[in-house]
C-alpha cells in the first residue's frame, strides 16, 4: 500500500478525493479503560493507543495467513479510520471478551480489534460511548527522551482524549510504514516504546516543514481538516535494547 510521508500526496490520512473512497471502508475499533473513580493519565492513554495499534500490527493474526489479516489488508486498501470508545465495569469485561488485543501503560488500558466495516461493528462495541473520554495529567509529562520515536501533537489544536488517541494510533502506524522488517522486528522486542508530546508553537513550524512523517486529519469530527501530529525518530528504534 502507498502512503505518504510528508505533507502533501497519496496518504490515508489526508482530506479530499482518494481512490481509496473507492474501496470497501472499515475502522480499526480502539477501547479506552476509564473506571469512574481511576481515569488513567491522559499522555499515557495517548501512548497506550498508539502502542495498541502497533501491537495488532505485528501480531502473527495479523500477518500471511493469520486470521485477522485480510480484516487487516482491506482495511490499509481504504481510508485508515480509528474510533475510540470509552467502556468501564461490566461494558470493560464484555469488550475483553472479544477477539483483539490489550495493552497496558502505566495506568492506561486500551484494547484494539480486528477492523470492522463501518456499519458492522460487533454490538458489544456499538454500544460504547464515543463522547466523554476527557483525560487530564496528574502532572505535566517529563521532556521525551532521545531513544525512541516521538509523536508530536499540534499545539493549536484542543482535541478530547479519544480524538487524540486515535491520532496517535495514525502517527504510530506511520512510523512503522517507515521501518524495515528489522526494525519492526527490533521495536516490537523492545515493548513499542515512545512518547506523546505537545510541541511548542515555533518547534511545530520546523516539525512540519521538513520530510517527517505527518498526520494529517480529515475533518469529520471536532476539528478541522489539517495537520495534527508529526513524527520524529520513527528510525530510533534500530538501536534499542530488547526487553528483558
Amino acid at each position: 500500500m502507498s502512503h505518504d510521508s510528508t505533507s502533501g500526496g497519496d496518504s490515508p490520512f489526508r482530506s479530499g478525493p482518494d481512490v481509496r473512497d473507492e474501496a470497501p471502508q472499515f475502522v480499526l475499533p480502539l477501547v479506552v479503560r476509564i473506571e469512574r473513580n481511576a481515569p488513567p493519565a491522559r499522555t499515557d492513554a495517548l501512548e497506550t493507543s498508539a502502542r495498541a495499534v502497533l501491537t495488532i500490527l505485528s501480531d502473527e493474526r495479523s500477518l500471511g495467513e493469520g486470521e485477522w489479516a485480510q480484516a487487516i489488508h482491506d482495511w490499509q486498501d481504504a481510508r485508515i479510520r480509528k474510533v475510540v470508545r470509552r467502556a468501564r465495569g461490566a461494558e470493560w469485561r464484555r469488550a475483553e471478551g472479544l477477539p483483539g488485543i490489550t495493552v497496558t501503560g502505566k495506568s492506561a488500558e486500551v484494547r484494539a480489534f480486528p477492523p470492522v466495516p463501518l456499519d458492522g461493528w460487533p454490538k458489544e462495541l456499538a454500544k460504547l460511548q464515543v463522547s466523554g473520554t476527557d483525560l487530564d495529567d496528574p502532572e505535566p509529562p517529563v521532556d521525551a527522551g532521545p531513544s525512541a520515536p516521538v509523536l508530536w501533537l499540534n499545539p493549536e489544536l484542543d482535541m478530547s482524549a479519544g480524538k487524540a488517541m486515535a491520532q496517535t494510533g495514525h502517527a504510530a502506524q506511520l512510523a512503522w510504514w517507515e521501518l524495515s522488517d528489522e526494525e519492526r522486528a527490533a521495536w516490537r522486542e523492545a515493548g513499542f516504546p515512545l512518547a506523546v508530546r505537545t510541541a511548542d508553537p515555533a518547534r511545530w513550524g520546523e516539525l512540519t516543514s521538513g520530510a517527517l512523517p505527518l498526520v494529517r486529519d480529515a475533518g469529520f469530527t471536532e476539528i478541522a481538516p489539517g495537520l495534527t501530529l508529526a513524527v520524529e525518530g520513527a528510525h530510533r528504534v534500530s538501536s534499542l535494547p530488547p526487553l528483558p
